[in-house]
């Protein structure tokens, strides 16, 4: 059985880090495209970073470019995603997935999906 499983979620004031991680069990992460989306109430998810095993690629959305920095580790199975500079609208669930296409986090419902771990930006 597949399972992504979040950590590293919580409070903290705006201007402050948070690092998320993802660890990933029964998967192997090299053949597929890790990343982290994110889902604040009544808005759509979205994708935020991206690692694209399959061609070494790296996504950002424009939104976070130049704040958040994503890190595979396919050695431990993880990917972590490093939070600075936070702001309020950057409060959401965020959720790691696998997408098994390789070169591109699609969001797709078939993809592998962590629970999601809580952000909470405070002003």
């Amino acid at each position: 059985e597949v399972q992504l499983v979040e950590s590293g979620g919580g409070l903290v004031q705006a201007g402050g880090s948070l690092r998320l991680s993802c660890t990933g069990s029964g998967i192997h992460f090299e053949n597929y495209a890790v990343g982290w989306f994110r889902q604040a109430p009544g808005k759509e998810r979205e994708m935020i970073s991206c690692f694209a095993n399959s061609d070494g690629k790296t996504y950002y959305a424009d939104s976070v470019k130049g704040r958040f920095t994503i890190s595979p580790d396919n050695s431990l199975n993880t990917v972590s995603l490093h939070m600075r500079s936070l702001k309020p609208e950057d409060s959401a669930v965020y959720y790691c997935s696998a997408d098994p296409g390789g070169y591109y986090c699609s969001g797709a419902a078939e993809d592998y999906w962590g629970r999601g771990t809580q952000v909470t930006v405070s002003p």
